[in-house]
């Protein structure tokens, strides 16, 4: 139990596109995370900063662009954030006062094109790396461009055991965003690289998500840390799309969130939170993974390199920076 650290995932939503009102929000559930739970590690959820536009359609059709779209992306793009940024050197701040190291989701401009991106920042150091997602789904590729080989980073990190004063704690933490957990050649990336935190930001509150998020610790053997977004119509903007616009209300659900943390044997060890906001949190005995690879290693002993073959292009790109 010495090599155990405490963490914990937060179900919010963006604060209505309002970039020092979302980072506010970020600030406030973070310290309750540290405060009430002694959490060392917080992870947020997909494009908590920036914010995920449920119900928007741009005004596309195909073949066709239309001004109000073009519009809407405006005031989209506006809300997304550089790095580096003031926006990054706040949570910078956030995370070394409360000494906690955070993932979270954004959305991340660079230039013209808008990325969905989970960062990574350490208390000391800051601002680590990023992961941009490799392939947005459906209506997503029309604001969100592709991530590339060049920003898969799994980190390691030392955190003083929470159990043991004085011990430390080694981990290998990744981020995996949304549907891409669904492609397993990247899964099986993570799993070669070794992660043991593998954290899953989302916005899918389908209840088939949390089977996803169970099969993945299982035949990663690492533990899962989903964070969804629990978000109401009063979280957006007043003229933003709704499912029925003839009965707004702004208690209305947007997306009804689902986190939860899996350990690697998978089991449940807080969550899923369902239908509204807050912060759970579990210990995670990083023993646990080597527990679960004891008789299923899918990237050692149960990979088979004689019979298949794996390889990462690595493209040097604008993400590398």
């Amino acid at each position: 139990m010495a090599n155990t650290i405490k963490a914990s995932v937060v179900q919010a939503a963006t604060a209505a596109y309002s970039l020092p009102d979302t980072l506010d929000k970020l600030e406030r559930l973070t310290r309750l995370a540290k405060e009430r739970d002694g959490a060392q590690l917080v992870v947020f959820p997909e494009a908590f900063i920036g914010g995920y536009p449920k119900m928007s359609t741009f005004s596309i059709v195909m073949g066709e662009r239309r001004p109000e779209g073009r519009d809407e992306f405006v005031r989209y793009a506006k809300a997304a954030i550089e790095i580096p940024s003031p926006a990054i050197t706040r949570i910078e701040q956030v995370s070394k006062e409360l000494n906690v190291f955070l993932v979270v989701g954004i959305i991340e401009r660079d230039g013209g094109t808008l990325y969905c991106t989970a960062v990574f920042i350490d208390p000391e150091q800051g601002y680590v790396g990023k992961h941009r997602k490799l392939a947005p789904t459906a209506l997503e590729r029309i604001i969100w461009g592709q991530g590339d080989g060049s920003t898969l980073p799994v980190l390691n990190k030392t955190f003083e055991s929470a159990v043991a004063p004085g011990s430390s704690v080694q981990a290998k933490l990744s981020a995996t965003i949304c549907w891409e957990n669904y492609m397993p050649l990247l899964r099986n990336y993570y799993y070669t690289q070794g992660t043991q935190i593998y954290c899953a930001p989302t916005v899918d509150a389908r209840p088939a998500w949390q089977h996803t998020m169970t099969h993945i610790a299982l035949e990663g053997r690492c533990f899962v840390l989903s964070a969804c977004q629990f978000a109401q119509e009063k979280d957006y903007p007043a003229d933003h799309p709704v499912a029925n616009a003839e009965a707004r209300d702004p208690n209305n659900v947007m997306i009804a969130g689902g986190s939860v943390i899996i350990s690697p044997l998978g089991k449940v060890l807080a969550g899923p939170l369902l239908d509204d906001e807050g912060v759970i949190s579990a210990e995670l005995d990083l023993d646990d993974v080597l527990r679960g690879k004891f008789d299923l290693d899918v990237a050692g002993h149960y990979a088979r390199n004689d019979v298949f073959e794996f390889r990462l292009r690595e493209p040097v790109g604008p993400g590398s920076r």
